[in-house]
């Protein structure tokens, strides 16, 4: 059964609960396995229930140490996309930041990763890595754990074949930065193993 809910004309969004998801939320802040913010939320949604305690606006905030703001999102949240969407936070429309390195600087470091390292090293590390990424103007500036998540991200994302298409599909890698991303999941724990050593 879905909640029963409306928005008044003043645009103060009013939550009605359903037996059934009054449970689910009172199981979820009984569990305290969730995210921090989901139960959070939970709370939120449980006290600002009009056929429960029916806590105004004010109290619900200084009780989770929440904004009003935020209180009245999660109103709006589950009043508009559903219980799901109010136990989650809201996606940012702007990331806080842009990805230091885009699809070609991946590419590139990767291909980096599996070419030979410099004169002087037995092998690559993470911090060689970041300061050769530098050097070679592939990022400004980047620090070793960037880079180890950057190359783990490839990992898991794909298989090294996948991977090895997508690139040469993409960004060329095997003919325009010399290295072949076959060598990929083995660089990176060695890199890994490696990295916050040298």
């Amino acid at each position: 059964m879905s909640s029963q809910m409306e928005c008044v004309m003043n645009k103060k969004y009013i939550v009605r609960l359903s037996d059934e998801e009054r449970g689910q939320l009172a199981e979820l802040t009984r569990k305290g396995t969730a995210a921090a913010y989901k139960i959070r939320h939970a709370h939120i949604l449980l006290k600002a229930d009009a056929d429960g305690p029916a806590w105004t606006d004010a109290r619900i905030a200084e009780s989770f140490s929440v904004s009003v703001n935020t209180e009245l999102g999660v109103r709006q949240r589950l009043v508009e996309q559903g219980l799901e969407a109010a136990l989650n936070r809201k996606p940012q429309t702007h990331p806080s930041r842009s990805p230091l390195l885009d699809g070609e600087g991946e590419a590139r470091l990767i291909a980096l990763r599996c070419s030979a390292p410099p004169e002087g090293h037995a092998r690559w590390t993470l911090r060689l890595l970041a300061d050769q990424a530098v050097v070679l103007e592939i990022v400004e500036a980047i620090s070793h754990e960037t880079v180890r998540q950057a190359l783990k991200k490839c990992v898991e994302t794909a298989s090294a074949e996948d991977v090895g298409h997508s690139a040469r599909a993409e960004w060329g890698v095997c003919g325009a930065y010399g290295g072949c991303l076959g060598c990929l999941s083995s660089a990176v724990r060695s890199a890994e193993t490696d990295g916050v050593h040298g």
